[in-house]
C-alpha cells in the first residue's frame, strides 16, 4: 500500500478520478474501517495498474508487471518466503551482483537496506501493484504444496508406520517441509513452534510475541514422517511413541545459527512436538533494551554492584525472567570474577561464564549442584529457579557467605516473593538479611512502529482502566516517571493521547511487533527487614513499598503506553489477575 501523502499527490497530479469521488471513497473507507486506497480500487474509481504505473512515474521508479512473468526458482528463493511476505517484496531477476526487486512501496528504505545486507547484492528497485505482488508471493506456497503432493503420492494417502519411518524421514519432500516450518518460524520471529496432531490433520502454530498463531495445516499422512525427521535431527528414538522425549538440534538459517530445544509428548492423535527457538549468537540485552525506566534501572544497577546478597526475578512462565538474568550476567561478566550458573536447561551460551545443566537422573539437581559450586570459588552464582526448600536454603546461605546469587521464583508480584520464601521453610531473618532486591515482571507486546497512530481512550476502556487504577493519580504518575520531553495532559484519561497499531503487512495485521518488559521493583531497606522478621504479610509489604515510591507493573505499563511503546489494552491484558 502507498503512503497516504504519496497516494493523494498521485491522484491529483495525474487526475485519477475527481474530488467528489475521492471524498465519497474517503467517507466510505472510514465508515467500513477499510483503507482509502483499497476502497478507490474496489469501487472502480482508480485502476490498480494505472495507479502504480503513475506512482512509479512520480517517484521515478520503473514499473514491472509480474502477472504471468516467469521467475526462476533460485532467484525467487534469494529472499525467503516469510521475509518476502512480511516486507512485501519479491526478487524477480538477477544480473551479476544486482538483484531486481519488485515492491508495492519502493520508498521502504529499511527493507531495501536489510536485503542489501542479507543477500550481499545491490538492489535495483521496481514498483509493482499489490495484486501482482500477491500472485508472485503465492509461488512460495506453491513450492510447499508441491512437496506435500509428493509426500501424499508416496504414501498413497496412508499414514506411514513401522520400519518405513526412517525412509520417510529422509525423503527430500519431508526434509523440505520441516525446513520450511523452521525457516518460517525464524523469519516470523517466533519463540516456539507447536506441531499438533488432530484426528484428520496436523496443525502447525507459532508463538509470536507471546501469542499463539495457526500458520499451516498439513495432511495427516505427512505426520509420522515429519515427526520422525525431527526425532532424527534431535537424536531421539524414532520408534518410541508412548513416552515423552526431550532433545536439541542446531541449524544455520541464512547467516544465523539457531538452536531448537525439542519436547515430544504422546497425545490422543499421535505425538505433539514443541520446539523452542534459541538464537545461538544472541548477545545479552542491556537494561535499556529490556525496557527499564530510569528509576527502576538505577535500583537494579545499585543492587548488582553489591558484592553479596540475592537478586530475585519473579513472574509466571514465559515472562522473560531468564532473559533478565542473562542481561544482568552480561553486565557482571568481567575477567576478574568467577561466574557459575546451574540451569534447566541452558538457553543461551555466554562466553566466560561456567554454565551447568541439571540432570536429575544422575542426582545433579539445583541443590546438589549448588553445593558443588560453593567449592568452585565463585563470586557470582545464578540458580535457574528456586523450586524447593533445600535449593532456597543453600542459595540464601551462599548469599550470606559473600556470594552474589541470582535466581527466579514463580510469584505474581514482588511483595509476595518474600513471604513465599518463608512459606518454603526458610527462616524470616535469613530472607530479610540476604535479599537485596526483587524484580517482578511481565512481557507486553510493542506497538508496530510502521502503523502506530495516536488516539484517545473511549469510555469502555477508560472505565476498565478505572477499575484497576485510580485515574486521578495518572497525571502525577506520568510527571514522576516520564522523560522530561513528554507532555502530560491532566487527569482526565479520555483527554490523554495514547497510541495503538492499526495493523500492516510488517506486523501481520496485529498492530504489534516485538515485546518489552514491564517491571515492579522491591528494594529491601532496614524497615522492610524488620517487617519480614515480624512475619509481615504480602499486603503489608506492598503497602509499605507503595508508600515509599515503588511503582507497580500496571503503572510501569501505563508509563510505557503514554510513551508509545505499548498499548493500554496490552497492559491491561497482561496485568489482569
Amino acid at each position: 500500500m502507498l503512503l497516504p501523502k504519496t497516494l493523494k499527490t498521485v491522484l491529483k497530479k495525474y487526475k485519477l478520478g475527481d474530488t467528489a469521488s475521492w471524498k465519497a471513497a474517503q467517507e466510505k473507507s472510514e465508515k467500513m474501517n477499510k483503507g482509502f486506497e483499497e476502497t478507490l480500487i474496489n469501487d472502480g474509481i482508480v485502476n490498480e495498474t494505472d495507479l502504480y504505473e503513475k506512482t512509479g512515474e512520480y517517484l521515478q521508479v520503473p514499473y514491472i508487471g509480474l502477472k504471468g512473468k516467469e521467475i526462476k526458482k533460485e532467484i525467487l528463493n534469494l529472499i525467503p518466503g516469510p521475509v518476502a511476505g512480511a516486507h512485501q517484496v519479491v526478487a524477480f531477476d538477477k544480473e551479476k551482483n544486482e538483484l531486481k526487486l519488485a515492491m508495492a512501496d519502493p520508498t521502504d528504505i529499511q527493507t531495501i537496506e536489510f536485503l542489501r545486507r542479507k543477500t550481499g547484492l545491490e538492489p535495483k528497485v521496481f514498483i509493482t501493484s499489490p495484486g501482482d505482488l500477491k500472485e508472485a508471493l503465492h509461488r512460495y506456497h506453491a513450492e510447499l504444496e508441491d512437496d506435500l503432493r509428493v509426500v501424499q503420492d508416496s504414501t498413497k494417502g496412508e499414514v506411514v508406520a513401522g520400519g518405513d519411518l526412517k525412509k520417510a524421514a529422509e525423503e527430500i519432500p519431508t526434509i523440505n517441509i520441516v525446513n520450511s516450518i523452521l525457516e518460517h518460524a525464524v523469519y516470523e520471529g517466533a519463540s516456539d513452534i507447536h506441531i499438533e496432531p488432530a484426528e484428520k490433520e496436523l496443525v502447525v502454530r507459532y508463538r509470536i510475541d507471546g501469542v499463539l498463531k495457526a500458520v499451516m495445516t498439513l495432511p495427516k499422512n505427512v505426520q509420522n514422517g515429519l515427526i520422525a525427521r525431527i526425532k532424527i535431527l534431535s537424536n531421539l528414538k524414532i520408534d518410541e511413541h508412548m513416552a515423552p522425549q526431550d532433545g536439541r538440534f542446531k541449524v544455520q538459517i541464512q547467516d544465523e545459527k539457531m538452536a531448537f530445544r525439542v519436547s515430544i509428548i504422546p497425545v490422543y492423535d499421535g505425538e505433539k512436538i514443541v520446539m523452542r527457538l534459541l538464537h545461538e549468537g544472541a548477545k545479552p540485552l542491556t537494561l535499556d533494551q529490556l525496557g527499564f525506566l530510569d528509576g527502576p534501572k538505577k535500583l537494579v544497577e545499585a543492587a548488582i554492584k553489591k558484592p553479596y546478597g540475592m537478586i530475585l526475578v519473579t513472574g509466571p512462565t514465559g515472562s522473560g525472567k531468564t532473559t533478565t538474568l542473562y542481561s544482568i550476567l552480561g553486565i557482571l561478566n568481567q575477567p576478574d570474577v568467577n561466574i557459575s550458573t546451574i540451569e534447566d536447561p541452558i538457553e543461551y551460551r555466554i562466553q566466560g561464564v561456567n554454565q551447568s545443566q541439571i540432570n536429575p537422573k544422575v542426582g545433579f539437581t539445583f541443590a546438589s549442584g549448588l553445593r558443588s559450586f560453593l567449592r568452585q570459588d565463585p563470586n557470582i552464582i545464578m540458580v535457574g529457579e528456586i523450586r524447593d526448600q533445600e535449593t532456597a536454603e543453600i542459595s540464601i546461605h551462599a548469599a550470606m557467605t559473600g556470594h552474589l546469587v541470582l535466581s527466579t521464583l514463580h510469584t505474581n508480584d514482588a511483595p509476595t516473593t518474600l513471604p513465599r520464601l518463608v512459606d518454603m521453610g526458610v527462616p524470616p531473618f535469613l530472607v530479610a538479611y540476604t535479599t537485596n532486591i526483587v524484580v517482578a515482571q511481565r512481557l507486553v507486546r510493542k506497538i508496530c512502529p510502521f502503523c502506530k497512530k495516536e488516539y484517545y481512550l473511549d469510555k469502555s476502556v477508560a472505565s476498565e482502566l478505572g477499575r484497576v487504577f485510580d485515574v486521578k493519580k495518572i497525571s502525577a504518575l506520568f510527571k514522576d516517571n516520564l522523560p522530561k520531553d513528554y507532555k502530560t495532559e491532566g487527569s482526565d484519561v479520555e483527554k490523554i493521547a495514547f497510541f495503538k497499531g492499526e495493523g500492516c503487512n510488517r506486523c501481520g495485521q496485529t498492530g504489534y511487533k516485538g515485546r518489552v518488559g514491564i517491571y515492579e521493583i522491591l528494594e529491601i531497606d532496614e524497615e522492610l527487614i524488620k517487617m519480614i522478621n515480624a512475619h509481615a504479610t504480602a499486603d503489608d509489604i506492598k503497602k509499605y513499598a507503595r508508600e515509599h515510591g515503588m511503582i507497580t507493573m500496571l503503572e510501569d505499563g501505563l508509563v510505557k503506553a503514554k510513551m508509545g511503546t505499548t498499548a493500554i489494552a496490552e497492559v491491561l491484558r497482561v496485568t489482569k489477575e
